[in-house]
């Protein structure tokens, strides 16, 4: 017979549940009230009577957002960088904080404080910008925005960490059958690394897709611009006149930046619920265990 549950234990249940809804709700309404706002109408919004659902339903943003021609080649842009930028960032991650990971390396007691380094001292937007555009010569580059990002160091030293506490027995037994460094990442490392591989192409992922002050630094055509800078310009161009003086325009401006914040919100929460769960596993690896 289970022992039934204390008096103080069914307080403390009952205030964890009231604070966790507290914390949903504060969580879930800026979204909620995104999307209420970005299919009302222009009049509502101003007049701050939108809270929970839409006044004046109405899809007038929307098509003025979609009916511009560049708008999904700016998300074909995005798609571009996300896929190919996060793919290299993955990579080159796994590859440096592998052997991060092996104490028996000499030279990890000097290149890990290094990398440490780095994480709390960058070089600075001016420096970066030198380095991008006079010494490789990536002005106007695609690659502008994939590269100078490749590695972070936050991210790559939660894989290191994840790569520690996989058991060297494995590696041992594999390579009593004959495999060899490489082969030992590939088939043995990498297969039961999933979690945090997951996790670290979540967090490339989002920082991709939301990046727009490198794009704006480094791209001088417009036809190479990601969907965050167009979303920026939209914003911007929401307060200007240029924007106001069209009949559309004027129909729209109060609720122009929800709409777009909607649509470049909708990839991010298509994506994280298939990632979910490797995402926890590989945030929780290296915790202290009781």
């Amino acid at each position: 017979m289970s022992a039934k549950p204390s008096k103080g234990y069914r307080v403390f249940q009952v205030v964890n549940t009231i604070i966790m809804i507290i914390i949903i709700f504060i969580t879930l309404y800026p979204f909620v009230y995104l999307v209420a706002q970005s299919f009302s109408s222009d009049a509502a919004a101003s007049a701050g009577f939108v809270t929970f659902y839409p006044i004046d339903f109405n899809l007038d943003t929307y098509k003025y957002i979609l009916k511009d021609n560049q708008f999904f080649r700016y998300y074909a842009n995005t798609i571009f960088y996300t896929i190919v930028g996060t793919f290299i960032s993955v990579v080159m991650t796994a590859l440096i904080a592998y052997p991060l990971s092996k104490p028996r390396l000499r030279l990890n007691k000097v290149i890990t404080p290094m990398v440490v380094f780095t994480m709390y001292f960058a070089g600075g937007t001016i420096p970066n910008y030198i380095v991008v555009t006079q010494w490789l010569g990536l002005q106007d580059s695609m690659w502008s925005i994939i590269l100078p990002g490749t590695i972070s160091t936050f991210n790559l030293l939660v894989m290191k960490s994840f790569f520690a506490g996989l058991p060297e027995e494995l590696e041992e037994a594999a390579a009593i059958d004959g495999l060899d460094t490489y082969r030992i990442f590939v088939k043995i490392i990498l297969p039961l690394s999933k979690p945090i591989i997951a996790t670290m192409c979540l967090f490339y992922i989002v920082t991709m897709w939301n990046e727009w002050f490198t794009p704006m630094l480094y791209l001088d055509s417009k036809d190479k611009w990601p969907i965050a800078l167009y979303v920026r310009q939209l914003v911007e161009g929401a307060n200007n006149t240029e924007v106001g003086s069209s009949a559309d325009a004027s129909s729209v401006q109060a609720t122009l930046k929800s709409a777009t914040m909607d649509l470049t919100s909708i990839p991010i929460i298509c994506i994280y619920p298939f990632v979910q769960k490797y995402f926890v596993q590989g945030m929780t690896i290296g915790a202290v265990k009781g």
